[in-house]
């Protein structure tokens, strides 16, 4: 099962795994705009999850699978996050958010996916059904507005969102609103379109993060959100902010008014969502 995702992990052709194993869905070949350097493969640490978090378990069964299937003799994943796509009582979609590395003639090749990992829980804990890789698409002309983003030490973006704001395909409001928000925070982003459902989990209701009309944050100056040592004040702080900066729909730990400007839920206790309309 591991061989199966470690292909999808190195960016080749994916085929259907070995029998037992969940399927798995074709992904984009690394951006050939990423830069190479000549060095030894690294040693990343394994992803553990938060004593705040709700269902490690569910967490570590996904994490595990991508950290079994991108680890091989030529090629190294680290998780940077695992958030919550969607937690039901029986079902449930874990967004791991990854860098990677591949060596090949001497050179390391830095890459990274975010991966849409569903699982089903049965008498023998949670299952890996499927596993969707982030597809950011290819990089486009740049506005000045995602220039900023890019350039900006204050917002600090993975591999698949950042590629998703050099795809061109997120949305002005999005973006301006990062760089407001980083005026006053430094944001550690989960994800922004790819690698994230493509409905509201659970629901017929598109998500506003395929269009690009939507960002998640899971650490704030620092601090993980889902992390109970961090301070509830920073959290609704940086909500509040978000609302501020035009968001019509901020879901995270705390529910702070009503609907539809304000949710909080199983799903969003680990990380900040803010959505924009247009």
């Amino acid at each position: 099962m591991a061989a199966g995702l470690g292909v999808l992990l190195s960016g080749c052709a994916t085929s259907r795994a070995a029998a037992g194993a969940p399927s798995v869905y074709r992904a984009a070949a690394p951006s050939a705009a990423l830069a190479t350097t000549p060095a030894v493969l690294p040693s990343p640490a394994l992803w553990h999850p938060s004593s705040g978090d709700f269902d490690p378990r569910c967490k570590l069964a996904a994490v595990r699978w991508i950290e079994r299937a991108g680890t091989g003799p030529n090629r190294r994943v680290s998780v940077i996050d695992a958030q919550y796509g969607g937690l039901l009582t029986s079902s449930a979609s874990v967004l791991v958010v990854t860098r990677s590395w591949t060596l090949a003639n001497g050179v390391v090749t830095p890459s990274g996916r975010t991966y849409d990992v569903r699982l089903s829980r049965r008498s023998s804990g949670w299952h890996v059904d499927a596993v969707h890789p982030s597809r950011p698409g290819p990089p486009a002309p740049l506005s000045s507005v995602a220039r900023r983003v890019l350039s900006d030490d204050r917002i600090v973006l993975p591999p698949a969102a950042r590629r998703d704001v050099r795809s061109g395909l997120v949305h002005h409001t999005t973006l301006a609103a990062l760089l407001t928000l980083a005026r006053d925070f430094r944001i550690g982003v989960s994800v922004i379109r790819s690698g994230h459902p493509l409905y509201v989990f659970g629901t017929n209701r598109l998500s506003d993060h395929p269009r690009g009309r939507a960002f998640d944050t899971w650490q704030i100056n620092g601090r993980s959100v889902v992390d109970p040592r961090t301070s509830r004040h920073l959290v609704t702080e940086y909500m509040h902010a978000a609302a501020s900066a035009g968001s019509y729909n901020v879901g995270g730990p705390y529910l702070l008014g009503s609907a539809p400007q304000w949710f909080s839920d199983r799903t969003h206790h680990d990380h900040v969502h803010a959505g924009f309309l247009t």
